[in-house]
């Protein structure tokens, strides 16, 4: 998915920045979903560790992801309190399907089923 261009003159930590910009405005990456930590994705990229940990500062800072200590970075919630509440929710429930091996569309036919009957 992240391809880091030894071509391109714009700087590694710089595409992998944009990269992950756009993942996260595509919906390639979902608020709160959990990143591979600095060492995993400087390996599978091919990158100094320190090149990826620029990155995700910069990231940081400007909101996009949040790193939650031992827990590792995510990328980061909507703003809006109601939203972040749903993610939450969402994120729980995909990791409980996965947990259960539930095909995607079927988990997804059996949310939208109980979301129409408490309507």
């Amino acid at each position: 998915m992240f391809t880091i261009d030894p071509a391109d003159p714009t700087p590694p930590f710089e595409q992998l920045r944009a990269q992950l910009v756009d993942a996260v405005a595509s919906g390639g990456l979902a608020p709160g979903e959990r990143l591979p930590t600095v060492r995993r994705f400087a390996e599978d990229l091919g990158l100094a560790p320190g090149t990826v940990a620029r990155a995700y500062r910069q990231l940081e800072a400007s909101g996009v992801i949040e790193t939650r200590g031992r827990a590792g970075t995510f990328v980061c919630l909507d703003r809006d309190p109601v939203r972040q509440q749903a993610q939450r929710a969402a994120a729980a429930f995909a990791e409980q399907i996965r947990a259960l091996g539930l095909p995607a569309d079927e988990a997804l036919s059996i949310a939208a089923a109980a979301l129409r009957a408490g309507a």
